[in-house]
């Protein structure tokens, strides 16, 4: 595993007028590939993070990395950010399943084949996985003990969060509504972050005043929103470790499943980027007033080939040799996007939303465009609240 980073890195805290929200998306020990990412970021100093939209994984390095942050600066940041994911490393059941190396990473060649992190590959698995589907958290888990908790609880304080200068939004989803909830400001806690990591096979539901939760990411991985509503950047960073494609067809119950889940955590995503996209469209055109419609700058992080050698099985696997491998790429990907595409911020997007997240869906947006056209005057603006609301449900509360 990287050490923590000394005070003798080239880290720096450059004052910069260049603000920048970042939106990061869960996916358990994949993780570590934000906190590469993040690791470079905060190394680099030539951005200023104003807000941190994040859920399961991604809310953790968020409030690990602004506990940090509010501490130490940077620097502090970056080396909350190690400590944290050291204190994950080879931990049983942390995300859900044991993943436990056999020693340190550092005695075992760095070549590992990818599917030795997969448990979909090992032997044995799919049947195994079937007899736990048998069974809830509550029969398997009666006394509710989570290591991840004790872990958040070592490394995230509440109160420098509160008070330091990184605004941070943790999506939950709400058992009873299926909408998110976003926690943020006197409301975040250690367990709205345990809520936005609970995956309901894995791990008891967390009831937060008397309202029972599940992972964030059935309902925003991450959720956007908060970052337009909330801060005052227009620009927005997403580290993206979900897979959006997937090359041929899942035969095996276990390769279905995790499809089934990859496609589940991008679904609301897709939904909140397809309206940003719409009214990027309409102000671009002039259909609606630039006043009352912010022009957000959409920016992206991702190594999509990097890691579809990693299926989703692996991201309940805490093998130190896996995270490390997921840090390596996190900051090679970060490296690149700093030298051809942070000279953009402030200014353009980097992330064409249309040709990256929609494809061919961009053209179910065209009638809807048309049809303001013949709403004159204000009803302009009422057109698009309507159908952007179509695009994607309204917000729930923050």
């Amino acid at each position: 595993m990287p050490t923590a980073p000394r005070p003798t890195d080239r880290t720096t805290d450059r004052t910069t007028d260049r603000s920048i929200d970042l939106a990061l998306q869960g996916g358990g020990s994949h993780g570590a590939f934000t906190w590469g990412v993040l690791d470079r970021l905060l190394e680099d100093g030539s951005l200023r993070i104003d807000g941190v939209s994040g859920t399961s994984a991604g809310a953790m390095n968020a409030a690990v990395m602004a506990t940090g942050f509010a501490q130490g600066g940077a620097l502090g940041a970056r080396q909350a950010l190690s400590r944290f994911w050291q204190d994950v490393s080879g931990v049983p059941a942390c995300f859900g399943v044991v993943g436990e190396a056999k020693g340190p990473a550092e005695a075992v060649p760095f070549e590992t084949p990818a599917w030795v992190f997969n448990r979909s590959a090992w032997p044995g698995m799919a049947a195994w996985d079937a007899w736990l589907r048998l069974w809830s958290p509550y029969q398997l888990n009666p006394f509710n003990l989570d290591p991840l908790r004790d872990i958040v609880r070592r490394h995230v304080d509440v109160d420098a969060v509160h008070a330091g200068p990184i605004k941070v939004f943790v999506t939950a989803t709400s058992v009873r509504t299926g909408q998110p909830r976003v926690f943020s400001g006197d409301d975040l806690s250690i367990e709205a972050l345990m809520a936005s990591a609970c995956l309901p096979h894995s791990a008891q539901t967390v009831v937060i005043d008397g309202e029972p939760f599940w992972d964030g990411g059935f309902s925003g991985n991450p959720a956007l929103w908060p970052l337009v509503y909330g801060t005052g950047s227009d620009d927005v960073l997403l580290i993206q470790i979900n897979p959006r494609q997937h090359d041929g067809i899942p035969r095996t119950s276990t390769e279905i499943d995790d499809r089934i889940n990859e496609i589940t955590f991008n679904a609301s995503l897709v939904a909140e980027l397809r309206a940003i996209h719409f009214v990027q469209r309409l102000l671009r055109d002039q259909r609606v007033d630039p006043t009352r419609y912010r022009q957000m700058r959409l920016h992206r992080v991702a190594d999509e080939g990097g890691l579809a050698q990693f299926g989703a099985s692996s991201k309940l696997n805490t093998d130190p040799r896996l995270l490390t491998t997921l840090f390596g790429l996190g900051r090679t990907a970060a490296d690149g996007w700093l030298s051809t595409c942070a000279k953009h911020v402030g200014h353009e997007s980097t992330l064409d939303i249309g040709e990256v997240f929609l494809a061919n869906r961009v053209r179910n947006a065209r009638p809807a465009i048309k049809a303001l056209d013949k709403a004159p005057g204000k009803g302009v603006d009422k057109g698009v609240d309507k159908a952007v609301g179509k695009l994607m449900g309204k917000p729930g509360k923050t």
